[in-house]
């Protein structure tokens, strides 16, 4: 599945996608993440109304083979967590892009988002040796 990395998103070093909508951004984790983790069992996402930093850590991941943090893409405040994920933590395996989605911020600067790799840098990332 390596190269499945839309173009309308940008990308951490630490493998989470955001996507922005108008002063909010949704974010997960990508497809290379969930493959090198396996079979994903529990998130830790945080609460509504918390504050993060950009690159800061937000919550955790727990998978089959490992458990992971995850890091905020971009700063600002959780609007909205991924309920769904308490009863079906797979959605991230099965629709990282889609239902898969862990939170939802409210931007702090979205000139943030420039910090990030586009679909072609993130994509070149994952091929390099680990």
């Amino acid at each position: 599945m390596a190269g499945n990395f839309p173009d309308d998103l940008r990308y951490t070093k630490d493998d989470e996608w955001v996507r922005r909508e108008t002063d909010e951004a949704v974010y997960g984790v990508t497809s290379f993440a969930t493959e090198q983790l396996g079979d994903i069992v529990f998130l830790q996402l945080p609460d509504v109304g918390a504050r993060f930093a950009q690159g800061e850590a937000f919550g955790e991941i727990e998978s089959v083979k490992a458990v992971s943090e995850l890091y905020c893409p971009v700063g600002g405040e959780i609007v909205r967590v991924n309920d769904d994920l308490d009863q079906n933590p797979g959605l991230v395996n099965e629709d990282p892009y889609g239902r898969g989605w862990l939170a939802r911020v409210r931007l702090d600067d979205p000139e943030e988002l420039e910090n990030l790799l586009d679909a072609a840098a993130y994509e070149q990332k994952t091929l390099e040796p680990h």
